[in-house]
C-alpha cells in the first residue's frame, strides 16, 4: 500500500499540483486505498465467491438476472466504465444462489478490463459453475475513455454480448433471452 501512495504522490506533483495544499494532504493515501477497493477482484477466486451456494434443482427453464450494476477500470486508461450486466442459463441440475451471479460479475469487474474480456470471464465463471446446458451474458457500459478524453462521446454506449452451449447454438432460445432482457 505504501508503493501505491508514493506512487500517487508522484502522480499528483507530475501534473504540477502542490502536496503541502490543504486539500491534497492525505490524497496519496486515500486514492490508495480507493485504487485498491476498485480492484479488490484480484483478491478473490470463484471458489471463494460462490461459497458453496450451488444447488440441485430440477428446473431445466431459464434462469436471467438482469440489470446487475458494474464498475470497472479501462485496463488501457485506467479510467472507469460503468453499466449493466445481464446474465441468463439453462441449468442441467444446478442452480447458483442468486446473489452469487452478482458477486461472480463483481469480482471480474473489480480488475483492470476491457468490456470484451469482462463479459467472456463472466460467461465462463457461470459454465463452469453450474455446467449449465447454456449461458449469456450481455453488458452495456459507457466508457469514461471515450467522455471524458479521445472523441469526447457523452452518449455512446458499448454492448458486448458472449453466448455458450445451446444460447450460441438455438436462436429462438438467443432470441427469448434476448427479448426478455430487453422489457
Amino acid at each position: 500500500m505504501k508503493v501505491m501512495e508514493e506512487n500517487f504522490a508522484q502522480i499528483i506533483t507530475g501534473i504540477g499540483e502542490d502536496l503541502t495544499r490543504e486539500g491534497l494532504i492525505d490524497t496519496p493515501k486515500r486514492a490508495a486505498k480507493a485504487f485498491k477497493f476498485l480492484n479488490n477482484g484480484y483478491e478473490k477466486t470463484l471458489e471463494e465467491v460462490l461459497n458453496g451456494a450451488i444447488f440441485t434443482a430440477d428446473s431445466e427453464d431459464m434462469v436471467i438476472v438482469k440489470d446487475i450494476e458494474l464498475y470497472s477500470l479501462c485496463e488501457h486508461h485506467l479510467l472507469p466504465f460503468i453499466g449493466k450486466c445481464h446474465v441468463g442459463y439453462l441449468p442441467d441440475g444446478k442452480v447458483l444462489g442468486l446473489s452469487k451471479i452478482a458477486r461472480v460479475v463483481d469480482m471480474y469487474a473489480r480488475r483492470l478490463q476491457i468490456q470484451e474480456k469482462l463479459t467472456k470471464q463472466i460467461a465462463d465463471a457461470i459454465e463452469e459453475a453450474t455446467g449449465a446446458r447454456g449461458v449469456a451474458v450481455v453488458i452495456e457500459a459507457k466508457h469514461l475513455c471515450m467522455m471524458m478524453r479521445g472523441v469526447e462521446k457523452q452518449n455512446s454506449v458499448m454492448t458486448t454480448s458472449s453466448m455458450k452451449g445451446i444460447f450460441r447454438k438455438e436462436m429462438s432460445t438467443r432470441a427469448e433471452f434476448l427479448t426478455l432482457i430487453s422489457r
